[in-house]
């Protein structure tokens, strides 16, 4: 069984989840593809990844990027910094030889996604995004169900994905309230696993017609680099400074297959924490998911008998997608944790058997076409058609 040292950027609470996966992954996955060892971290300075090794269990730290990238050893990148660093570090990545996987969204924007798209097909080497939702059972056996024709054609997609943690005013004004290092606010941070949601199970989204709003345009300066994402609030003497991405938007969409739909995404909706959902209408029937419930697929046929019409219950567990690796009992409980789990499972599986994994880094420039679309709309008020990939290139 292969080892692939693994050279992680970023000691926040993402990296938490990534060292956890590589850890766990051989446990559940067994016989694993390949043993991920955990060989050296990188934060913006040597006393943080020092901390962060001995935190997510690294055998090496790093005061810099750079030198995680260029150290021969390291076969995969792993890079879940703010989201303004992910295309110089990829790149770099890519020119070294290295595989690569990037937490969404991929860039602050589809020019600078298509640069990384473009390094890494050069490089020949592998790549993921990170849109580690999709990977939930529950959703994989969504798809499972779509591929199968048992809803038939599909007609009209609606997805949400709600929070509150940013709806306090006072909460701090960190990284992802600011337009040059997050690229978009709630669109990239929270609306993009929607639009992979869109995509994976629907198909390509032509056109978006939507409507973008910040409600709160100004936040106390954070003080420190850790990303608290709302659990710390300042007191009304600290300094605020600009916000300038967006706080909530809403898009109207229409899909190549000639589908209709809509997603809503906001992180300003009191009461909802995690609030990821879909519904799915088609010819011969309809699914619905709710990520708060995740060992659950609402499931509804045409062809249930008459008594039997409505939404019923499927739990996922062994019979279902990635259940053999999990837990033996249906519905005992799927958390954030093991989808992070699947995803190494998935990227060390393809690097060992030569293939592309998915979602890559072409999925994540897709995506970033949309969301730049939303954004257009947004600020033109009408309908934007989504670019073909070839107008970038």
């Amino acid at each position: 069984m292969k080892n692939i040292n693994v050279g992680m950027i970023g000691g926040g609470f993402m990296g938490k989840a990534h060292a956890l996966a590589y850890a766990s992954m051989p446990m559940f996955f067994w016989p694993a593809p390949a043993i991920p060892v955990r060989h050296t971290v990188a934060d913006v300075n040597e006393e943080l990844a020092k901390e962060a090794a001995a935190r997510f269990g690294f055998e090496h730290y790093a005061g810099s990027w750079e030198e995680v990238v260029n150290h021969p050893d390291i076969d995969v990148i792993d890079i879940v910094t703010p989201n303004h660093t992910h295309a110089e570090i990829a790149i770099a990545a890519a020119k070294a030889g290295k595989h690569v996987i990037c937490e969404k969204p991929l860039a602050l924007g589809a020019k600078q996604a298509k640069m990384m798209l473009d390094a890494v097909e050069k490089a020949g080497v592998k790549h993921m995004v990170a849109f580690n939702y999709r990977r939930t059972p529950a959703v994989a056996l969504a798809k499972k169900y779509i591929d199968e024709g048992k809803i038939g054609k599909i007609l009209n997609f609606r997805g949400t994905y709600l929070q509150d943690w940013s709806a306090d005013p006072q909460s701090p004004l960190s990284w992802r309230f600011q337009k040059k290092t997050a690229g978009s606010g709630a669109l990239g941070d929270i609306g993009t696993h929607v639009v992979d949601y869109a995509r994976y199970l629907v198909g390509e989204i032509a056109e978006v017609n939507a409507v973008a709003k910040t409600w709160i345009s100004e936040r106390p300066v954070q003080t420190g680099g850790t990303d608290k994402l709302g659990t710390v609030k300042a007191s009304d003497s600290v300094p605020k400074a600009a916000v300038d991405v967006d706080d909530e938007f809403m898009t109207l969409l229409k899909f190549e297959s000639g589908a209709i739909g809509s997603i809503e995404a906001t992180r300003n909706a009191w009461g909802r924490n995690n609030f990821l959902t879909f519904e799915i209408h088609g010819e011969k029937g309809s699914l619905y998911f709710n990520y708060e419930r995740r060992d659950e697929l609402q499931v509804c046929f045409s062809d249930d008998p008459a008594d039997e019409k409505g939404f019923r219950t499927v739990y996922t567990g062994p019979a279902t997608p990635y259940g053999e690796g999990l837990w033996p009992i249906p519905a005992l409980g799927i958390g954030y944790g093991e989808t992070k789990i699947i995803e190494t499972y998935d990227f060390m599986k393809a690097i060992v058997e030569d293939t592309q994994p998915l979602p890559n880094f072409y999925d994540g420039y897709k995506t970033e076409l949309i969301a730049d679309a939303i954004l257009a709309s947004a600020e033109k008020g009408e309908w934007v058609k989504v670019p073909e990939v070839s107008v970038l290139a």
